[in-house]
């Protein structure tokens, strides 16, 4: 029984992630590939990320920058 029902949320699992892949139709990359859509499109905002993950990480000191994990340059 045990085995059945996992079986059975397994199967509904697999299911559910095959009906979220679409193919994207040519008339829908412009869409897709619009400036917006990018991870690093704001340089100056990355920056600022970086050093405060890095100044909190304390164990990397840092990206690029001399020093320890205090924050201080």
């Amino acid at each position: 029984m045990k085995s059945v029902l996992l079986f059975s949320v397994a199967l509904a699992g697999l299911a559910l992630n095959l009906a979220g892949c679409a193919n994207v139709k040519p008339w829908q990359r412009g869409t897709l590939a619009d400036y917006t859509m990018r991870s690093d499109r704001d340089p100056l905002g990355d920056g600022f990320s970086d050093h405060i993950y890095f100044t909190r990480e304390a164990a990397s000191g840092g990206r690029g920058v001399g020093g320890g994990g205090c924050g201080c340059n």
